[in-house]
């Protein structure tokens, strides 16, 4: 498979990742070796980042699209992360919240279709 696809299975940023990872090719077997026996890069871009975008809105409990609202575009580290939640700014406030009544209406749509279906 392809770096970026290797790179976004392992959670990682590929851009952080180490240059004969990314210009190489990963196999299966090499994918689920990583993973299983993560070498120390793998584990400090874990840990330290930088992280990718789905990664930092997971941590920030929102949306993707809201970093692009907040103006974040860029990569960012654990240590840049914690600083914001920390700073708890407006826009993140916000984010939250819409990131909040988004999922409340998918599992209400959820639901209603499970039913649906029940009938």
């Amino acid at each position: 498979m392809k770096p970026a696809t290797a790179a976004k299975k392992l959670g990682v940023y590929l851009e952080a990742t180490p240059e004969e990872f990314q210009a190489g090719v990963v196999s299966r077997d090499e994918l689920d070796e990583l993973q299983a026996n993560p070498p120390q890069w793998l584990r400090d871009l874990r840990r330290n980042g930088p992280h990718p975008k789905q990664l930092i809105a997971q941590k920030l409990g929102i949306s993707t699209s809201g970093l692009v609202r907040a103006g974040i575009t860029e990569a960012l580290t654990t240590d840049q992360i914690t600083a914001i939640k920390e700073e708890n700014p407006d826009w993140l406030v916000r984010e939250r919240a819409t990131y909040r009544e988004f999922r409340a209406e998918e599992a209400r749509l959820a639901e209603k279709a499970r039913l649906a279906d029940e009938d």
